[in-house]
């Protein structure tokens, strides 16, 4: 298995949906704290072509924006795997969403991840070209950080040090 992954999405030149992206830039800068079996990605990809980030891995964790209209703008949102809302990135006008390119990749034996959760900021501007973020969504970028890097603490200790994704039973 290859290391835990932080897959953030979006595209950073639409006003929120940089979101993904600056949270991964914000990580790459940390990434001694994150430890040797964290992956941080930036992808502006959706649906099956997500696919082969996942392969082989044990955990992912999804940062994206996420338009729900039940919530203020920054709000964070965390939907654990079996809950897979999509957010922005994950499904598009002419893909298939990653919930069904999962099932098609199990079908076609394609190894994905156990473990797949979604952290998602509500967005308040999507469709503006822009690389400027509204002041909610750039508020939430502490508080994403501080999830991811629990996010990883969590999913460190349920790797083996040998990076394979063993789960360590309690006696280790």
């Amino acid at each position: 298995m290859r290391p835990l992954l932080v897959l953030c999405l979006g595209n950073e030149v639409l006003s929120d949906d940089a979101f993904g992206f600056r949270v991964a830039g914000m990580l790459g800068e940390m990434e001694y704290e994150l430890g040797k079996e964290v992956e941080v990605i930036y992808a502006s990809l959706a649906g099956f072509n997500l696919l082969t980030l996942l392969e082989g891995r044990k955990k992912v964790l999804i940062v994206d924006t996420i338009i729900t209209g039940s919530a203020e703008p920054g709000t964070m949102h965390f939907f654990p795997m079996g809950k897979l809302i999509p957010s922005r990135n994950l499904t598009g006008s002419h893909e298939i969403s990653l919930p069904t390119a999962l099932k098609l990749a199990q079908l076609m034996e394609i190894e994905t991840p156990e473990d797949i959760d979604v952290l998602a900021v509500e967005a308040q501007d999507v469709q503006t070209l822009s690389e400027e973020m509204t002041e909610p969504v750039k508020a939430a970028l502490p508080e994403a950080i501080a999830y991811v890097k629990g996010w990883t603490i969590i999913g460190n200790q349920e790797i083996s040090s040998d990076g394979y994704g063993e789960k360590k039973s309690a006696s280790s």
